[in-house]
């Protein structure tokens, strides 16, 4: 077979979680951008030949997984594209929008009704920007835990609170943050999306209307080429996805790398019906990523 030439590779989706601080040698930037984009490729890849149950494919992207170092240097990788000479810790966004709650940027509103409850999903960090704060009181949860104080959990498989106990058990914010990228097939970026919700509490507890105009809500923060140079995906449609979901966009900041929105649940609505939507193309060119969500 004769050599091909060589395929440029789509922009993007190589940008993903923050994560923990480590001692680990730094590695260049270079050089965790391209860890980090090998190991979504081969996560791709493997979710792919795993639905079409092709074992010795799935068996050989495990082997490549684990000779690339796995999950825990992908992870590592992240931190330091997380690191503060890198860009630093995106929860300080959303701590910023939170204290812009209050006229004198200090939230005593929200500190003297008590902490806001915090369900972190994809957390590596145990002092990020959010666990210094004296607005929340943060739930950390993540795949593959590197510190005593984040559970490993899948949050797909978290058990719901009940009905009755979404006022004691549940969240006033989930955050996804640099977590819906990481999954590995759009209608799987959906059901984890449609799925917070359950983990809402209901607007109706909060005495105060700065507090209810934002909260309850989802912290999503996702690489900005997911948006700005999908094949599949433009913040119209992501906005038109997260209203079919019952969420009002409340903030949003583009940054040179990473696009950070905060959504408001509206309300547990029982006869919403939810909207489907497919993956359709929408921005064409040769130089997009395959990014998309969809809603079935």
């Amino acid at each position: 077979m004769t050599a091909s030439k060589k395929r440029r590779k789509p922009l993007l989706l190589s940008h993903t979680r923050p994560h923990s601080t480590t001692n680990a040698p730094s590695l260049s930037s270079h050089a965790t951008r391209s860890l980090i984009r090998k190991h979504h490729t081969l996560q791709k890849q493997l979710h792919t030949a795993t639905f079409n149950d092709d074992k010795t494919t799935v068996e050989r992207l495990h082997a490549e997984l684990e000779a690339s170092g796995g999950l825990q240097k992908y992870q590592k990788a992240s931190i330091q594209g997380q690191s503060s000479e890198r860009g630093g810790d995106s929860s300080k966004v959303l701590v910023e929008w939170i204290n812009d709650l209050s006229p004198q940027k200090v939230p005593h509103h929200i500190v003297e009704a008590g902490k806001l409850r915090m369900l972190e999903v994809g957390a590596l960090k145990v002092d990020n920007a959010c666990s210094r704060s004296a607005i929340f009181d943060v739930t950390r949860i993540d795949l593959h835990s590197q510190h005593p104080d984040i559970k490993q959990q899948n949050f797909m498989q978290r058990l719901e609170p009940s009905p009755g106990r979404l006022q004691e058990d549940g969240y006033d914010i989930v955050s996804l943050s640099l977590v819906v990228n990481y999954v590995g097939d759009a209608v799987s970026r959906g059901e984890m999306l449609k799925r917070v919700s359950s983990f809402l509490r209901s607007s109706k507890q909060y005495p105060m209307e700065e507090v209810k105009v934002t909260f309850p809500a989802l912290f999503l923060v996702l690489p900005a080429p997911c948006v700005t140079n999908s094949r599949y995906m433009d913040e119209k449609r992501l906005e038109d996805i997260m209203i079919s979901m019952g969420y009002v966009k409340t903030r949003r900041k583009l940054g040179k790398k990473l696009i950070y929105y905060l959504w408001r649940y509206v309300e547990h609505d029982a006869k919403r019906q939810l909207m489907k939507f497919r993956k359709q193309e929408i921005r064409p060119g040769g130089k997009r990523n395959n990014f998309s969500i969809v809603l079935q």
